[in-house]
């Protein structure tokens, strides 16, 4: 059974930083591309970047330059480095596992997410 669990959100001030993990288990973590995910209130959710099974990461634009995914496949863990975090970062963010193994775009088609660990950046 697919289990993914985030760490490491919290409240910063803007400028500052966060480092989020996520914990997978269930399945053959190096093979599957993976994702974080964010979702503002009254706002749709929003790719923020994936990491291929290649560790190849592509992001969303907001984000670059600011963020790194990383990933560790001897721990199956996830990574999003946050620096210079910005008021319009805040939103719940979650890891996903993506439905492939390689994608071209900073989201991905998933069937399975964490729980998410919110994020609040105050100005």
């Amino acid at each position: 059974q697919v289990h993914l669990e985030e760490f490491g959100g919290g409240s910063v001030q803007a400028g500052g930083s966060l480092r989020l993990s996520c914990a997978a288990s269930g399945f053959t973590y190096s093979s599957y591309c993976m994702g974080w995910f964010r979702q503002a209130p009254g706002k749709e959710r929003e790719g923020v970047a994936v990491i291929d099974m290649d560790s190849s990461p592509k992001y969303t634009d907001s984000v670059k330059g600011r963020f790194t995914i990383s990933r560790d496949n001897a721990k199956n863990t996830l990574f999003l480095e946050m620096n210079s975090l910005q008021p319009e970062d805040t939103a719940m963010y979650y890891c996903a596992r993506c439905a492939a193994a390689y994608y071209d775009s900073p989201s991905c088609d998933y069937y399975s997410r964490g729980q998410g660990t919110q994020v609040t950046v105050s100005s």
